[in-house]
């Protein structure tokens, strides 16, 4: 019986816990849209995926949202990213490492930073667009 009220508050906790940062992947794409270094899609499905798991209100709210509800199920169904949201990522990655590098002045440091974003770079790189 202890084992059942046990499993029932670490399933409740980890609901809320997936909630809350649901709701803070969703401020952080909100702030991507007007800040242009932060990119919006790769927040909003993080928000997504934590919805999915804890909230199908908060998803369903997600999904129905004019402006991101599109990008969303863009990747859910064809695993595609619009070509703004791309462009935007990719820059993003580029002016990270120049700028890394200008602050660290050590080549192994920034190889090890060019190594560290290469695989996500690709992936970016590889990813269908949008229509």
């Amino acid at each position: 019986m202890e084992q059942t009220v046990n499993h029932g508050v670490a399933k409740k906790s980890k609901a809320l816990l997936l909630k809350a940062v649901g709701i803070l992947f969703v401020g952080l794409a909100v702030l991507g849209v007007v800040l242009p270094i932060l990119p919006t899609t790769p927040f909003l499905l993080v928000a997504a995926a934590c919805f999915a798991k804890s909230s199908p209100r908060l998803q369903r709210k997600l999904m129905a949202n004019k402006t991101f509800g599109p990008l969303i199920h863009d990747w859910q169904t064809h695993r595609s990213i619009p070509r703004k949201a791309k462009r935007i990522a990719l820059l993003t990655i580029i002016l990270s490492v120049v700028w890394s590098a200008f602050l660290l002045k050590s080549w192994p440091l920034t190889l090890l930073v060019i190594a560290l974003v290469t695989g996500p770079f690709i992936f970016l790189w590889r990813l269908p667009l949008s229509k």
